[in-house]
């Protein structure tokens, strides 16, 4: 079954995980800045003297859609790997079943659209 693999993770491990993704032979992702908070719940920030909440944390959102289980086993471990600081905001992944794929400029379908 095809999966899709969502993670979001802090901005500057972006080419980390790229490198480890390649590494382990995912060809093809989608990159998109996003903003948001988990536990961190934001933070204060200084600015021309006066401190204000940052309530919302830079990201960076990774979607990978792969051909079956091994590859999403492979891109989870590669992203946990690459993306690990030990530290709050290191991110989530999302792993979910995609049932259909089509690549719009030939209309090849499934496994043979990625």
């Amino acid at each position: 079954m095809m999966k899709k693999i969502e993670a979001i993770i802090k901005p500057f491990k972006l080419e980390d995980v790229k490198e480890a993704l390649v590494e382990v032979g995912i060809e093809g992702m989608t990159i998109s800045e996003v903003k948001g908070y988990g536990r961190q719940q934001g933070h204060a920030e200084l600015y021309r003297g006066a401190e204000y909440i940052v309530e919302f944390i830079p990201k960076v959102k990774i979607e990978i859609v792969v051909s079956s289980q091994e590859f999403a086993d492979k891109a989870i471990n590669a992203i946990k790997t690459a993306a690990h600081t030990g530290k709050i905001g290191d991110g989530k992944i999302f792993v979910s079943d995609i049932s259909k794929v089509i690549r719009v400029r030939t209309g090849e379908e499934d496994r043979e659209a990625l």
